[in-house]
C-alpha cells in the first residue's frame, strides 16, 4: 500500500507499507516539467539522492487499536524498564499517528458527504480517543524508574488530542447540525487541558508561551518515535569497483600515451624542442580525456546495478531484519516501460519531462520483528526546493467581469509533477499508481491521485 501527501512546505512524504510479506519490490517515477531547467548539472544522481531523497522506517500495524494494547498493557509495568519503554512508545506512536490520518481524512472528505455522515465521522474520532486515552490511564506504572516514560507520552498524547480536537472543531461547518459534537469536543479540549494542569505535566511558562510548549511537544514527539524506529545503515555500493575502473582508465590511456611517444621518438629523432612541447601536447591530451574515459566506463559498468544498499537493525535487539538495495537515474522518456508511458499518458509536452527512476528492493525477516509486529511502514521524503529555485519568479494577471468591472487577481505561477509508483507483488502481478503534485516557489499546493 502506498500513499502520497504533502508534508511540510516544499516536502512531500510518500508511506510504503510492508504488507506482511518478506520482499517488495517498488519503482517510483518523478516526472518534472519541462518548462524548468532541470538536468544533471543543477543536479547529478548522487546529489539527487542525498540532498532530495529522505526516509526512515519504523514498525506498524494497520490496527487503529494498536497491538498488544488488549493483552498486555495491564503488564506492561512488570516489564524491565527498557521494553515497557519500547512497548509504550509503540502504543502511542501508533494512537498519534492514527489519530492525525483519521482528522486528515475528515479534512478531506467533509465537503463531500451528508452532514449526518459527517456527525458520525466526529463521533468515531472522539469515542475512538476518549477509549485510547482511557486505556492508557487505566495502568499507571508503580516504579518510579517507569513513571517518567509514561507521564511524557500520557502528557503529549493529551497535548496531541487536544490539538487534532481543536483543529476539528475550526474547520466544522457553521449548521446546528454540528453543535453537539461541538460542544462535545470543546468539553473535552478543557478537562484534557485541566488534567494536564493537576498532573503538573507542564512549567507554567511553557503554558502560556505556545512556542515554547509547541518546541516541547515536538521534542517528546521524537523522544518516542525514537525507539520504534527501525535503525538504518546507508552503503554506497561499487566503491571498489569504482577504484578498478579509474586504475583501468588510466592504464588504458597510459598505453596510448607511451606507443605515441615511441612513435614520436621514431618521426622526431633525439629529443629536441619539437619533441618535447609534442610530448607535452601528449600529457595535456591524456589529462583531458583520462576523466572522461574513465567516466564513460564507470557508466557503462555501473549500468543496472544497485548503487546503495540499506541495512536495517531492530532498535531493541540490535539483530539484522532487512536490507535494502536502491537504484536511481535519470532516464528519457523513450526508455520508460510501456505500462509507466501509458499510465502517464505521454504528448508531446509530457514528452519534454525529465523523468528520474527510484527503485527499492526490500527483503525482511519478519521472525526477527518486534513482538506482535509483522509489518513495516517507510517514509520517503522528497524535497522540492531545488526545483522551486528553478522557477521563474512574479505573479499571473487575470482579468474579469465583475458587475460590470474589471477585476483584476494575481495568480500564483504553479507547476504539476507527476509521481508514478509500479509496486510487483511476489506472485508477479504489478500495481500502478500515479499523483499529481501540483507546487509553487513556496509550497506543494495539492497532492491528488489520478485513477
Amino acid at each position: 500500500m502506498i500513499s502520497v501527501e504533502k508534508y511540510e512546505g516544499l516536502t512531500a512524504r510518500i508511506a510504503i507499507v510492508n504488507e506482511e510479506i518478506k520482499k517488495q519490490d517498488i519503482e517510483f517515477y518523478l516526472f518534472i516539467p519541462g518548462e524548468l531547467p532541470f538536468s544533471k548539472k543543477v543536479l547529478n544522481e548522487d546529489e539527487f539522492y542525498n540532498n532530495v531523497l529522505a526516509n526512515t522506517r519504523t514498525y506498524f500495524t494497520s490496527e487503529n487499536h494498536l497491538p498488544l494494547v488488549h493483552s498486555r498493557l495491564a503488564s506492561r509495568d512488570k516489564l524491565p524498564s527498557d521494553k515497557y519503554r519500547v512497548s509504550l512508545s509503540l502504543y502511542a506512536y501508533q494512537y498519534a499517528l492514527s489519530l492525525e490520518k483519521t482528522t486528515h481524512r475528515f479534512f478531506d472528505t467533509v465537503a463531500d458527504v451528508k452532514e449526518e455522515e459527517a456527525v458520525e465521522q466526529l463521533e468515531f474520532i472522539t469515542d475512538m480517543a476518549v477509549e485510547i486515552l482511557r486505556r492508557l490511564r487505566r495502568y499507571v506504572p508503580k516504579e518510579e524508574s517507569l513513571f517518567k516514560y509514561y507521564n511524557n507520552i500520557d502528557n503529549y498524547l493529551s497535548w496531541l488530542t487536544e490539538q487534532r480536537f481543536l483543529s476539528l472543531v475550526s474547520h466544522m461547518p457553521r449548521s446546528a447540525v454540528f453543535k453537539p459534537i461541538n460542544e462535545q469536543l470543546i468539553a473535552f479540549c478543557k478537562s484534557e487541558a485541566a488534567y494536564r494542569i493537576e498532573r503538573n505535566y507542564n512549567s507554567e511558562k511553557a503554558q502560556v508561551d505556545s512556542t515554547r510548549m509547541v518546541n516541547k511537544m515536538r521534542l517528546a514527539r521524537r523522544l518516542i518515535e525514537y525507539p520504534v524506529t527501525i535503525r538504518q545503515r546507508d552503503l554506497v555500493l561499487g566503491q571498489t569497483l569504482n577504484k578498478v575502473t579509474k586504475g583501468t582508465a588510466t592504464g588504458l590511456v597510459m598505453i596510448v600515451v607511451t606507443v605515441a611517444l615511441i612513435h614520436m621518438r621514431d618521426f622526431l629523432g633525439e629529443i629536441t624542442l619539437s619533441f618535447i612541447l609534442a610530448m607535452a601536447g601528449t600529457y595535456a591530451l591524456r589529462e583531458i580525456f583520462k576523466d572522461d574515459l574513465r567516466d564513460v566506463l564507470w557508466r557503462w559498468i555501473r549500468r543496472g546495478r544497485p548503487k546503495w544498499r540499506k541495512l536495517f537493525t531492530d532498535p531493541t535487539s540490535g539483530q539484522r531484519i532487512g536490507s535494502q538495495l536502491e537504484w536511481l537515474d535519470y532516464i528519457p522518456f523513450d526508455k520508460l516501460p510501456d505500462e509507466v508511458r501509458k499510465k502517464r499518458k505521454g504528448k508531446l509536452r509530457q514528452r519534454e519531462e525529465f523523468v528520474v527512476r527510484m527503485k527499492m528492493i526490500t527483503q525482511m525477516s519478519t521472525t526477527k520483528f518486534l513482538s506482535g509486529y509483522d509489518m513495516t511502514r517507510e517514509v520517503l521524503r522528497i524535497d522540492f526546493r531545488p526545483f522551486s529555485r528553478l522557477m521563474a519568479r512574479g505573479k499571473e494577471r487575470f482579468y474579469s467581469l465583475n458587475d460590470g468591472k474589471v477585476v483584476r487577481e494575481s495568480i500564483d505561477k504553479r507547476h504539476q509533477f507527476n509521481l508514478i509508483a509500479k509496486q510487483k507483488s511476489p506472485n508477479g502481478i504489478v500495481t500502478l499508481q500515479r499523483w499529481k503534485i501540483t507546487v509553487n516557489r513556496s509550497k506543494i499546493v495539492d497532492v491528488e491521485e489520478v485513477f
